[in-house]
């Protein structure tokens, strides 16, 4: 630690000029600091521990906010409230598949968000294998009338999490393509990288008009067993039993909370995270842990004394199932003034790369920032920051600045919508150079009058 401290003072003095910072907001100090923060790992385990899985809709989350509301106080933090909105709710019922020729035996399957239900009875099938979601579009219409599709594919491990955008449609949209072509139901290779026998869950909708089919993933060792049975040449024919049920509108809600900033003419920084989760494990990394990075630095930017801007967080809820919460706050606050957004959803592992879209007067801001995170071992990327799933409706309809910090994806996918989600997966120590970035951007961003407004869009 003595060895990192003296890295962190040397770097800082030679990149960065803490005269346009307040006094008691030294980026050095404060990364020393925040390499030791508790707060981030308190917040995670507690969340998980007393509230543990957080569906959206669902009374789980109810009691979410509630605690959430409780927390955010003691931290000290002021405006603390709930906005709730009301949004349609999916949950699940039994989920189990069976190979019943010619090789009979269990599978491991979990539903999708807004799949339909077999009934009780359940559906026997015979299966249609597909190797890409692309052969599946290919398929001719009507040609799974009364069959089961079953779509695979080979996502594999990235440290920017790019896999997850090729590979995910076979969730997002599979269900959907195969419904239009007639199949009685889907099952799909998990939307992940590990080789545990636990299916993936996630989103997926279909469109206006469209009968929602049954539709499941299968853990990828069991999507693997299928495919082998397939390859051998004789008709496979399964059996699914998947009985979940929409429940009607049901209340969600965004927490927020503020610290408020001593210059009310300056714009705002919003920075978000989502509350609610998936309800196979208990949403360790996605996104507890975001919640407790945001939240955490904020506290220990708060010690330092108040910036000069507003700092705003926003817990959003029920993004798991369609950004209801994001979408509310981007319509019900667009006429509050904010210049920035940010936001922490993608694990508890280290950040390894900062992006900016910031106006080009901005752009010694950028560089100041960029320079003051390389003793954290984070570097600057190329790319313009496009802000998380909760902050997309307020950056869009105020055409906000944005800067990302971008964590390390590569085992976040082996444990992505899984009962494996839980808080030992967290390593404490990244989770604090986490909150040592989060620290850095938000002391430098929130006590600098620099002009954020974007140019207008094309």
């Amino acid at each position: 630690m003595r060895k990192t401290t003296k890295l962190l003072a040397g770097a800082t003095a030679l990149f960065l000029s803490t005269s346009a910072l307040a006094d008691n907001h030294d980026i050095a100090a404060l990364q020393t600091k925040a390499l030791q923060d508790d707060v981030a790992y308190d917040i995670v385990e507690g969340l998980t521990t007393e509230i543990g899985p957080r569906q959206a809709g669902t009374e789980a989350e109810a009691r979410a906010r509630n605690w959430a509301v409780a927390k955010l106080n003691a931290l000290g933090f002021s405006n603390v409230r709930n906005e709730p909105y009301m949004m349609p709710t999916w949950v699940r019922g039994t989920e189990t598949a069976s190979v019943i020729s010619p090789y009979p035996q269990k599978l491991a399957i979990t539903a999708l968000g807004n799949s339909g239900s077999t009934g009780a009875q359940g559906l026997t099938a015979e299966v249609v294998y597909f190797p890409t979601l692309a052969d599946l579009v290919a398929a001719p219409d009507g040609s799974l009338d009364g069959k089961i599709a079953f779509v695979s594919h080979e996502m594999k491990p990235t440290q920017d999490g790019s896999s997850y955008g090729a590979f995910g449609p076979a969730r997002f949209v599979g269900p959907n393509i195969a419904a239009k072509k007639g199949a009685a139901a889907i099952v799909i290779r998990s939307a992940g990288t590990d080789h545990h026998r636990n299916p993936h869950t996630g989103n997926t909708n279909f469109e206006e008009g469209v009968t929602p089919i049954p539709a499941g993933a299968l853990s990828i060792p069991d999507a693997e067993n299928l495919v082998r049975m397939v390859e051998r040449g004789k008709p496979v024919k399964l059996k699914l039993v998947l009985t979940p049920q929409n429940i009607g509108e049901q209340e969600s809600g965004n927490v927020i909370a503020e610290l408020p900033g001593s210059d009310p003419s300056l714009g705002m920084i919003v920075i978000g995270c989502h509350l609610d989760s998936w309800d196979l494990g208990t949403g360790a990394i996605d996104d507890g842990a975001g919640c407790a990075i945001i939240t955490a630095a904020a506290k220990q930017v708060m010690a330092a004394g108040q910036p000069q801007r507003t700092i705003r967080l926003l817990w959003a809820g029920a993004e798991e199932v369609g950004l209801w919460g994001g979408n509310a706050y981007g319509e019900a606050r667009k006429g509050d003034k904010h210049a920035l957004a940010m936001e922490s959803d993608f694990g508890a592992d280290r950040v390894w790369r900062v992006e900016f879209n910031l106006p080009e007067s901005a752009k010694p801001l950028a560089d100041r920032i960029a320079n003051a995170l390389q003793p954290l071992g984070i570097g600057r990327g190329q790319q313009p920051a496009t802000g998380g799933a909760d902050v997309q409706a307020i950056i869009r309809n105020n055409n906000l600045a944005v800067i990302d910090l971008q964590q390390d994806g590569t085992r976040y996918f082996d444990l992505h919508h899984t009962p494996d989600d839980t808080l030992d997966k967290i390593d404490p120590e990244q989770l604090r150079q986490n909150v040592a970035a989060w620290t850095t951007v938000l002391s430098i961003v929130g006590n600098s009058d620099a002009d954020l407004t974007m140019p207008p869009k094309e």
